[in-house]
């Protein structure tokens, strides 16, 4: 008997079936930081809760928040994604906001 659904869809639905042993899958590229206000502000998505919380990125609940994510083991992704936007937009202070989560202790262990 035939499928009434395409070779796409059987094989979308087959890798949405196996990562559902608490994985994540993901296509694309995925970004954890989405600047805001030249890079006072930042929306910081959260792959572990779903959650986006909007933080201004002095404050001590973003460094709390990206601690979270490095200590879900996404710290090395993040840590790239603050020098891209360091390199991309020099003068919105991220190379600042790096070195503040570095001495916060964000990136250890």
């Amino acid at each position: 008997m035939a499928s009434n659904t395409s070779k796409t869809a059987r094989a979308s639905v087959r890798a949405g079936q196996a990562g559902q042993g608490g994985a994540l899958s993901v296509l694309g590229e995925f970004k954890y930081l989405i600047p805001l206000n030249g890079g006072k502000f930042a929306y910081v998505r959260n792959l572990t809760n779903g959650k986006t919380a909007h933080l201004r990125t002095d404050s001590e609940a973003f460094v709390e928040e990206i601690r979270v994510l490095a200590g879900a083991g996404h710290a090395a992704k993040i840590r790239a994604e603050i020098n891209s936007l360091a390199a991309s937009h020099p003068g919105d202070g991220w190379d600042a906001t790096e070195k503040r989560l570095v001495d916060a202790g964000v990136f250890e262990g």
